[in-house]
């Protein structure tokens, strides 16, 4: 069946934030009188939720600390990156030709994150960038996240897709695992934000730069 719609993860596929993200990371941690963590750090963290990033900073910093004591540092973080959400981060070059050919297309266009799906909602506003899409699923939406396919199939329904006319973005292992699991073609960047290669998870194709990405989405139409 024809491809009808393209369904993106966020962080690391349309959105660098690893700067924000950074900032806001490092703030938790100052709370917690930790030392702060490196841009390269933090990049490996990404992709989890926003917990995920203060459990994986603390565990780089020294001891781990128990729920209890993540709860204040979790809040600290939210607080801080709800006011400096799209301060330093940009689109990636060649995003937005490539959401203006889909959109042309009649491509139904959406996003499945494991950020909060409020925040992205205001990242992806902030960045002019909300009106291409016509679903925002994010880490809090559904009971479980990526890389359960769950969230995945929620987009696709609120696009009024079905599952197997959808073909995805991402950049990490979460995301490609995720498509796997829902059994669809995952395009893969490898400028994102991961620990390993995402040539090593088998994704259906990588690129290297979102100039790319449309030769590859045509074959699917």
């Amino acid at each position: 069946m024809p491809v009808k719609a393209l369904i993106f993860d966020l962080d690391g596929t349309l959105v660098d934030t690893a700067p924000d993200l950074l900032h806001a990371t490092n703030h938790a941690l100052s709370v917690a009188g930790r030392p702060p963590v490196s841009m390269a750090q933090l990049r490996t963290f990404v992709g989890h939720g926003a917990m995920a990033l203060i459990e994986n900073g603390i565990a780089a910093t020294g001891p781990a600390l128990d729920a209890d004591a993540l709860k204040p540092l979790h809040k600290s973080f939210l607080d801080y990156y709800r006011s400096n959400i799209a301060v330093e981060s940009r689109m990636y070059e060649g995003l937005g030709d490539l959401l203006e050919k889909a959109s042309k297309k009649g491509l139904r266009l959406g996003v499945c994150t494991n950020k909060l799906e409020a925040f992205s909602v205001k990242l992806l506003n902030q960045l002019n960038i909300l009106r291409h899409f016509g679903a925002v699923v994010g880490g809090d939406t559904l009971k479980v996240m990526k890389p359960n396919p769950a969230p995945y199939l929620e987009t696709a329904a609120r696009l009024r897709t079905k599952p197997l006319d959808t073909l995805m973005f991402g950049d990490s292992e979460t995301d490609i695992r995720t498509a796997q699991a829902a059994g669809v073609p995952v395009i893969a960047v490898s400028f994102g934000y991961t620990a390993k290669p995402v040539q090593t998870f088998n994704p259906t194709h990588v690129i290297d730069h979102f100039s790319e990405a449309w030769g590859l989405v045509e074959k699917y139409l």
